[in-house]
C-alpha cells in the first residue's frame, strides 16, 4: 500500500523497493503529508499568508518551510504527530532568522530585524508573544515542550553576527557558526522529542557541523553571482587559491581541492555523528534524518570530482523523499 503511494506521488519508481522491506511498512511520507491541516487545496503563498486571517499561523509556518527549507520541511513531516507542529515552528523561526541576511540592503535594518526576535523570544517567555505567525507557534511549541530559551537567542546571535560580509578564516570559524546555528537547532529538536541524552547531543553537534559546512558548499554559486565567497580562507590559502578563482568559476585543480579538503570535513563529522548510533535513544533518530540529504550532497560532489560549479549540483533530488521514508522506516540516521 505504502508503495502504491510512493508511486502515485512520484511517478514511476524503479528502485525495487519491495525487496527492502519483508514486513508491512508505517504510512508513508505523503500519506502523512495529506493528513495534516492545510497542506490540501492551499495555494497561497507565504507573503499572502502574511497579513492576518490569510493563514492559520501553524499553516503560515508550514507554507514557509516548505517554500525555503524543503529538506526541512520533508524531515519534519517524519517526526511523531505530538511533535510535528513544534518542529514546523522551530524551523520556520530558523528561515526567518536565515534570510535577515540576504533580504535587507543595510547591515543596519539586519540588526533590527535581529533586535525584533531578541525582543519576541524575550515575550514569548513572558507569555506575551508578538501576534506574528510565527511567534505565535514558537510560543506554543515553548509552552508545550519547556524548550530552552538559550539555544533560541544563541541562533539569533550568531546569524547576527554573520550579517558582515566576510569569508570565515578558517574551518574552526565555520564549525561555530554551524554549532551555534544548526546544531543549536537540533538540540531543540530533541527537546521537542523529549530527548535528553548525552550521546544525542554528541551527534546533533557533529550532524550540525556537517550541515553548516555542506550548506556553505551549496550556496557557493549563489554567493559567487553575488561577487561573495565565504568559504574558509585558510584551506583556500593553503592551496593557493583567491577568492577571484570563485567569482570567475575556475575549475582548476587547486579550486577542486579546495572544496575536498572542505567537503571532508563534513564527511568526518557524519562518520563522528554514527559512531554514537549504537549509544543514541532510537526516540531521537527522527531528528536526525537531515544526514539523508547531507549525505546525497556530499557523494554527488565527489561524482563530478569536486566541481563546485557543476550544474547536477543545484538540481532537486527527486526521490530524496523516498530516501527519507526508507532511512525513518530502518530507525537510522
Amino acid at each position: 500500500m505504502a508503495a502504491s503511494v510512493l508511486r502515485s506521488a512520484c511517478g514511476p519508481v524503479r528502485l525495487g523497493v519491495a525487496c527492502l522491506c519483508r514486513r508491512r511498512p508505517p504510512r508513508s511520507l505523503w500519506a502523512r503529508a495529506r493528513r495534516l491541516p492545510g497542506l490540501v487545496g492551499s495555494a497561497r503563498s507565504v507573503a499572502a499568508a502574511s497579513g492576518a486571517g490569510a493563514l492559520g499561523s501553524d499553516r503560515y509556518c508550514m507554507e514557509l518551510l516548505r517554500k525555503r527549507d524543503y529538506e526541512g520541511y520533508l524531515c519534519s513531516l517524519l517526526l511523531p504527530a505530538q511533535s510535528r507542529s513544534s518542529a514546523f515552528a522551530l524551523r520556520a523561526f530558523n528561515v526567518e532568522l536565515a534570510q535577515v541576511k540576504d533580504s535587507v540592503s543595510e547591515k543596519t535594518i539586519g540588526l533590527m530585524r535581529m533586535e525584533f526576535w531578541k525582543k519576541t523570544v524575550d515575550d514569548i517567555y513572558r507569555d506575551n508573544p508578538p501576534q506574528q505567525p510565527v511567534a505565535l507557534e514558537l510560543w506554543k511549541a515553548v509552552k508545550r515542550h519547556n524548550l530552552t530559551k538559550r539555544w533560541l537567542m544563541k541562533i539569533i546571535d550568531e546569524r547576527e553576527k554573520n550579517l558582515d560580509d566576510r569569508a570565515y578564516r578558517n574551518i574552526q570559524e565555520l564549525e561555530n557558526y554551524a554549532e551555534n546555528t544548526q546544531s543549536a537547532l537540533l538540540y531543540l529538536t530533541l527537546e521537542i522529542l523529549g530527548v535528553k541524552d548525552l550521546h544525542a547531543d554528541h551527534a546533533a553537534s557533529h550532524i550540525g557541523k556537517a550541515q553548516g559546512i555542506v550548506t556553505c558548499l551549496r550556496a557557493t554559486p549563489y554567493h559567487g553571482s553575488r561577487r561573495r565567497v565565504f568559504l574558509p580562507m585558510d584551506i583556500c590559502m593553503l592551496h593557493g587559491v583567491s577568492q577571484e578563482d570563485f567569482l570567475r568559476k575556475n575549475q582548476d585543480k587547486n579550486v577542486r581541492d579546495v572544496i575536498y579538503d572542505i567537503a571532508s570535513q563534513a564527511h568526518l563529522h557524519l562518520k563522528h555523528a554514527r559512531s554514537f548510533h549504537k549509544s543514541v535513544p532510537v526516540k531521537a533518530f527522527p531528528a536526525f534524518l537531515q544526514t539523508v540529504a547531507l549525505e546525497d550532497y556530499l557523494k554527488k560532489i565527489q561524482r563530478v570530482d569536486f566541481d563546485i560549479f557543476h550544474p547536477s549540483l543545484q538540481q532537486k533530488n527527486t526521490l530524496l523523499p523516498l530516501s527519507l521514508y526508507i532511512q525513518s522506516w530502518r530507525n537510522r540516521y
